[in-house]
């Protein structure tokens, strides 16, 4: 890990190196210098066991080095930074869950932005992305606030767990299918974490929905056939093995390339969210 020059917190003022290690005090990080650290497919398969409770797996999600690629492009961006945060400290790792475990709707979105969460260390977090997800959450209920732009703002999010197929800030916003497959064992384990609670899974994006509907099938949910087509608001419903109906929603991505050319309206994600 390549480490840039400390810079202050923009909440607490702690110094702090880009990318940030593990333990060094970072608010909500999970990690600590001891964290086993994943360095290929096999290994994340291996210590992506949900069994090991929701605080230890985000930690272990939280120093994964699995991905070459992405790996060396999060630690780039945090290392050179962009001039608006040239005096903030970059996260540069992975993102894991934010939220409760026992929330009743699981969101899945794609991956980090490499200056959104990839340099807060929270998802949706710091990025005209996190204003309207966030904006919307809050209007719903579900956020203790409308705004997120730091770990340690204040933020809290009731009935609401936020994952991500990717856990690592992709190049272009592209993570390629083997990233993608590398990493889907950490959204297994989250959703198994998750399961007992759930009651509608809300997919940001085509992605999200196919790694959503991958991870079910690995459970061994019950999905329609054929393969339910993603769309804004589009629904499917999915059976969990114990017998429990669980509703897929799909919404388009919050990301400027909606919102800003109006493909995603704030009334659109409301509806979306309030049928959940």
């Amino acid at each position: 890990m390549d480490e840039g020059s400390t810079a202050p917190h923009p909440v607490t003022g702690v110094a702090f190196t880009s990318p940030v290690l593990p333990g060094t005090g970072w608010p909500g990080d999970p990690a600590d210098a001891d964290t086993p650290i994943a360095r290929t497919a096999a290994q994340v398969r291996r210590l992506a066991r949900p069994e090991v409770g929701p605080e230890e797996l985000d930690a272990r999600i939280s120093v994964c080095c699995a991905c070459p690629r992405l790996v060396a492009w999060r630690e780039e961006v945090a290392f050179t930074k962009r001039a608006a945060y040239s005096d903030q400290p970059y996260w540069g790792r992975p993102v894991p869950a934010v939220g409760p475990v026992d929330a009743p709707i699981l969101i899945v979105g794609l991956a980090p932005a490499a200056h959104g969460a990839n340099r807060t260390g929270r998802n949706f977090t710091g990025d005209r992305s996190g204003d309207w997800l966030y904006g919307a959450l809050h209007r719903a209920g579900y956020a203790s606030q409308p705004d997120s732009w730091a770990a340690g703002d204040g933020l809290t999010l009731s009935d609401v767990r936020i994952v991500a197929t990717v856990r690592c800030a992709p190049p272009q916003n592209k993570p390629t299918a083997t990233e993608r497959a590398t990493c889907a064992p950490w959204l297994d384990a989250d959703l198994a974490l998750s399961a007992p609670f759930v009651r509608s899974i809300l997919c940001l994006g085509s992605i999200g929905w196919d790694g959503a509907l991958a991870a079910v099938r690995h459970a061994g949910w019950e999905v329609p056939s054929p393969k339910p087509r993603f769309g804004h608001g589009a629904r499917a419903t999915l059976r969990t093995p114990d017998g429990r109906e669980v509703a897929l929603v799909g919404s388009y991505h919050v990301s400027q390339q909606n919102t800003f050319t109006g493909r995603l309206t704030e009334a659109m994600l409301d509806d979306v969210i309030a049928s959940l």
